[in-house]
């Protein structure tokens, strides 16, 4: 039996028994890039949902549409259970630019104050996704665009992408739960270095303190996303997305034990744990549910 497949190679929930395919070498930006550019687009396929920043002739700034655009499909995306995951790219040679400036220099007070506020919504609502997610970086990243970066559960990233933080010689104090990330994520130490110096940080050194998982060449991209991908793949649903729920809310400080207890019974009396444990009796890939 064959199924429908994302550009990573993965089949469909329930797909073959066999397990996951290997990742498809084919570039994700090549197949999925709408031909004119505009909000951030999205797309399902194989159980996979990618969203594509879209504006490469201006490295993928975002504008306000764009943040009410990622908004709407974070909120499709929240409500699909048959989702594996969910992979964050973008067109072009830069990942992202960050939020377009211009829609901070009116002079308006409260104008100023808006868009970085409806930025950081945007991003939260990214990193309280129940599915698993991984941006692909397909090239440099700047400003508020590092914390969609940070938002995702994985990185990968290519070799020739640099990071930057300009926060302080714009004269902005960046939005809290965006340092708040940076810290969890990064540790103290590195948040400073790049909110205070605001210098430029290569891939090598992404890797080396923690914002890269996988540093990748430009042609081995996808094949190390679809890695990833075929291994959320491989997992049961629920138990999934209740550790990526329950090891968040451990790391943002707000953990329930009562919460987690509960996560916890869900799986213990679900038929994905049924299946997985007589999977591994028998010696065969589980066909998980998600129930």
């Amino acid at each position: 039996m064959t199924h429908p497949r994302n550009a990573f190679g993965v089949p469909p929930q329930g797909g073959a028994a066999s397990g996951p395919a290997e990742p498809d070498p084919r570039r994700l930006h090549d197949q999925n890039s709408p031909a004119a550019p505009g909000a951030p687009v999205l797309a399902v396929a194989g159980g996979i949902a990618t969203i594509t920043l879209n504006r490469p002739q201006h490295l993928n700034r975002l504008h306000t549409e764009d943040l009410l655009a990622l908004q709407g499909h974070f909120q499709t995306l929240a409500a699909d259970t048959s989702l594996h995951a969910v992979v964050l790219t973008a067109t072009g040679r830069a990942f992202c630019a960050g939020y377009h400036l211009g829609e901070l220099g009116s002079g308006d007070a409260d104008a100023t104050r808006q868009g970085p506020q409806l930025f950081e919504q945007t991003v939260d609502a990214l990193e309280a996704l129940p599915v698993p997610t991984i941006c692909r970086f397909n090239g440099s990243v700047y400003g508020g665009a590092t914390d969609l970066g940070l938002a995702c559960d994985f990185r990968v990233g290519i070799d020739a992408m640099e990071l930057r933080m300009p926060a302080a010689r714009l004269g902005l104090h960046y939005y809290p739960s965006g340092l708040r990330r940076y810290v969890n994520r990064l540790g103290l130490g590195e948040a400073k270095r790049l909110f205070l110096l605001g210098e430029a940080v290569h891939a090598r050194d992404l890797l080396a303190f923690g914002y890269l998982d996988v540093l990748a060449s430009a042609e081995s991209l996808d094949a190390e996303v679809g890695v990833i991908v075929n291994a959320l793949a491989a997992g049961a649903p629920l138990a999934l997305r209740g550790m990526k729920a329950s090891l968040n809310d451990i790391a943002a400080g707000t953990a329930d034990e009562a919460v987690l207890r509960a996560r916890e019974a869900l799986c213990a009396g679900s038929a994905d744990l049924r299946e997985g444990l007589a999977a591994f009796a028998a010696r065969r890939p589980p066909s998980f549910s998600g129930r």
